[in-house]
């Protein structure tokens, strides 16, 4: 199934333009002629080159770092459309920043989550297209469809590869990750643990259990994002003293922030699986470190909601 080329156009900011490309080429249709400049002061300028007028535009822009002018990007953008006249306006926010400021957990704290979320919505969006969202409830912050796209079955058909056999075993790095891991386990046809932690002190972490056996098998570590990578660094030692065969670690969003890569390259991890909803610099590439493309995963989405068509079937399959 190909786009009808001349009722759908997609449009990137400047975030992740390789990740755009892809779903242009899975798609059959060019990256639309848009251009997000930078004025001397610093102010964000958006050109576009040709008509949307009626059109079914797809933006897509993560808002990883540098998160705040990806955010004004994807903002800007949206507004250009609407007073274009597209006919409608999809946000493809692959990797969603300010995810993880979902609720209050202190006093006077903002959900910056649901911010955003109004933001795009005032902006002229339509529709979000999301990957992999750290809080499932953020789909409701909109006041507008959102599909929220898993990246654990990407992840799934790339490990199955491996033939683990029935000496795999998926590990949660955490109680908040449980379900990710239970849907990659359902998917391999492996049993579940999950690592039992506390942190004693503002960014220590001491891992107290492991609820599950792990000794002797091909331990696979997944979670929604790797940031400073402590978490799951410590879980991957975890594993490896209660006598787990090899470790991998996977993630969807490899934010990679601070000491993350000094961190994984010191960890007993045998492989560093992730996704490219997020552009990797050249430093940020180890040896060990695999990036899976989502973008046929989004480019069949796209296709779907364009066509009216059921997104949630792309995961029954």
């Amino acid at each position: 199934m190909k786009a009808s080329r001349w009722r759908m156009k997609l449009f990137t900011g400047n975030a992740n333009t390789a990740l755009a490309q892809a779903i242009a080429k899975y798609l059959g249709i060019p990256v639309g002629d848009a251009k997000v400049t930078r004025f001397c002061d610093g102010e964000i300028g958006c050109e576009i080159s040709e008509s949307v007028r009626g059109v079914d535009v797809f933006v897509v822009q993560p808002t990883c770092w540098p998160v705040n002018d990806n955010l004004m990007e994807l903002l800007i953008m949206i507004d250009a459309f609407r007073r274009a006249s597209a006919s409608r306006i999809n946000a493809v926010i692959p990797y969603y920043g300010y995810a993880r400021q979902d609720r209050k957990s202190r006093a006077r704290d903002p959900i910056t989550a649901k911010l955003v979320s109004n933001l795009i919505v005032e902006a002229g969006a339509q529709r979000v297209v999301a990957v992999d969202l750290h809080a499932n409830q953020i789909q409701g912050f909109f006041d507008i469809p959102v599909d929220h796209l898993p990246g654990v079955p990407t992840i799934a058909e790339y490990l199955k590869r491996k033939q683990f056999g029935d000496q795999a075993v998926v590990v949660s790095p955490d109680v908040g990750g449980v379900t990710r891991a239970r849907d990659l386990a359902a998917k391999l046809g492996a049993p579940l643990a999950i690592v039992d932690k506390r942190r004693p002190a503002p960014n220590q972490l001491e891992i107290m259990n492991v609820i599950g056996e792990v000794h002797g098998k091909h331990v696979i570590i997944v979670d929604d994002i790797i940031d400073t990578a402590g978490t799951i660094c410590e879980a991957a030692r975890a594993m490896v003293e209660k006598g787990a065969r090899e470790v991998y670690c996977c993630c969807t969003h490899p934010v990679f922030s601070g000491p993350a890569i000094e961190r994984l390259a010191a960890a007993p991890v045998k492989e560093i699986v992730v996704t490219n909803t997020i552009p990797l610099a050249q430093g940020k590439l180890l040896p060990n470190m695999t990036v899976l493309s989502i973008a046929p995963l989004v480019g069949e989405a796209i296709l779907r909601i364009h066509e009216d068509l059921s997104v949630s079937k792309l995961f029954e399959m």
